[in-house]
């Protein structure tokens, strides 16, 4: 699946998201998947979910973290489409 970072993630009605300290398990109520993401790849869930779309996400996650950017925006893809194999977020064009 190609994903462009012009799109916006969201999670489905039937995902619910669990803080605990700064982690995260993300769980699909009606397939009982579930995802569990360290402190980095909350802050990633985080910004991904409530940002207008990827790329910008993207863009404060490149300030905030010392890591190449095109390492990150591999993270993030390869993040991105596991979580949608899971059916843990949807990710769509405005």
């Amino acid at each position: 699946m190609g994903i462009s970072f012009d799109q916006r993630v969201s999670l489905p009605s039937d995902v619910l998201i669990s803080n605990v300290q700064d982690e995260s398990v993300i769980l699909n109520l009606d397939s009982e998947r579930y995802f569990g993401l360290d402190d980095v790849g909350t802050r990633f869930m985080t910004l991904l979910t409530t940002s207008a779309t990827i790329q910008a996400a993207y863009e404060v996650l490149v300030e905030e973290y010392d890591v190449d950017a095109a390492v990150l925006r591999q993270d993030l893809s390869e993040m991105l489409e596991k979580l949608l194999e899971q059916g843990l977020v949807k990710v769509e064009s405005d």
